[in-house]
């Protein structure tokens, strides 16, 4: 009889720990899937933030030369790649600022010192818009260029405009 109470006692035991850890289990189980339930939503705004951003970047290449279909075409006519241009037109420019004095393509002088040419963005196979300063006053200018068979840079500047100091 002792023998007989004391496995019901053990089993009694068994039973109420294995409900515990069962009870620990399903509570672990039903806070991942809250967990997942969240992180799916997460991923939900993050792919549509992703999305938003693709689709304003799209419209913000599209005055570029490499996100115009109509110059990069105009540009393989001619036989080149655009970012082939891109890179030996920048590089012309930029070594226009390595001479001294002023870049020859700023069509103003320079007061604290010469004005040199720091950024540029391509719109498509014919304009440029350029940023310069001579460290303390600033413009920005467009700039038309071609690039002959024989690659040869010409340029023409269309408009510039230099920022008042403040």
């Amino acid at each position: 009889m002792y023998l007989f109470f004391f496995a019901l006692l053990f089993v009694v035991f068994q039973y109420m720990n294995e409900k515990k850890i069962f009870e620990k289990q399903e509570n672990k189980i039903e806070s991942q899937r809250a967990q997942i339930k969240n992180y799916k939503e997460e991923l939900n705004i993050l792919n549509d933030s992703i999305e938003k951003l693709s689709d304003a970047l799209l419209d913000l290449n599209y005055f570029t030369l490499q996100g115009n279909e109509n110059a990069m075409s105009y540009i393989e006519s001619l036989g080149y790649e655009a970012k082939d241009i891109e890179n030996f037109v920048s590089e012309y420019i930029y070594d226009q600022n390595l001479k001294k004095g002023n870049n020859t393509l700023i069509p103003y002088e320079g007061m604290k010192g010469a004005m040199k040419i720091n950024k540029l963005k391509f719109l498509n196979h014919k304009w440029i818009l350029a940023d310069f300063t001579d460290g303390r006053y600033w413009g920005e200018m467009v700039l038309e260029y071609y690039v002959t068979k024989d690659r040869k840079i010409e340029f023409h500047q269309v408009s510039s405009l230099m920022y008042p100091s403040m």
